[in-house]
């Protein structure tokens, strides 16, 4: 069965609506068995299946307090979407290793993501703008604040 753009649209909406809840068993529950979950640029390279990925959420749920997400553009596949947002929030922990004490972060977030005939996620691939969070949790000198 091929999805249409309004049920990736509804599928992306929940996976985001968990992940703003710090729900790891919700977001864990959109992916597919053998979903391959990448965030570009991670140490250890990507998981695949949700108990192989659940560690990666629990520590973004830990380091990130997410307050939302703003989708600006998406563009649609067969049974695929690309979505680049903005996500806004706070570093409450250490996120991609950097102290966050708290601090306002936002930052562009793009998914590339792949759905079954089900409609669950068999790919997320996740690229950050990593210069936009040194820059947020830097001082004004440049140097992580630590």
């Amino acid at each position: 069965m091929t999805l249409t753009p309004a049920q990736m649209d509804e599928l992306m909406q929940g996976h985001f609506a968990f992940e703003m809840d710090d729900d790891v068993d919700g977001v864990l529950a959109t992916l597919a068995p053998e979903a391959e979950h990448d965030i570009v640029g991670a140490p250890g390279g990507a998981t695949i299946g949700p108990d192989a990925t659940r560690p990666t959420y629990e520590q973004l749920f830990g380091d990130l307090a997410g307050e939302r997400v703003e989708t600006r553009h998406r563009y649609y596949g067969v049974n695929s979407l690309t979505d680049e947002s903005l996500w806004i929030g706070r570093a409450v922990g250490n996120p991609f290793g950097l102290p966050g004490h708290g601090r306002p972060l936002q930052f562009r977030i793009l998914h590339v993501m792949a759905f079954d005939d089900d409609g669950r996620i068999t790919r997320e691939n996740v690229w950050l703008d990593h210069a936009a969070i040194v820059a947020q949790l830097s001082d004004d000198a440049g140097r992580v604040v630590g």
